[in-house]
């Protein structure tokens, strides 16, 4: 098995809108090891961080991550450790469209 340490996704979505940030490509494992979130506005907005398996439709149930308070101009981050098999789905939202996510991991070939 090949490991690949790399930058899984970057997204800075537009505002309310439920963005993909990573799907794990085909015949692959993944690990989330963190997930970046960076408030590049001057007021605090919240955002959301879901796992789709196998691409599935958006559920409450896929969150890890909801309504997280972010102040302005400030960065947090997710130590996550999340396992994701082929064709699941990290997922990102911001409330006000300031946010950029980056996802760190592992791609398991």
């Amino acid at each position: 098995m090949a490991l690949t340490y790399k930058v899984l996704g970057q997204s800075a979505p537009t505002a309310a809108t439920l963005t993909t940030l990573y799907t794990v490509p085909s015949a692959t494992y993944a690990i989330i090891n963190s997930v970046v979130v960076c408030n590049t506005g001057s007021s605090s907005t919240t955002f959301r961080v879901s796992v789709a398996q196998n691409g599935a439709a958006d559920t409450l149930a896929q969150y890890v991550a909801r309504e997280i308070i972010i102040a302005g101009n400030s960065t947090t981050e997710l130590a996550l450790g999340i396992t994701m098999d082929a064709a699941d789905i990290l997922r990102c939202y911001s409330t006000s469209g300031t946010l950029s996510f980056n996802a760190f991991g592992v791609e398991i070939v």
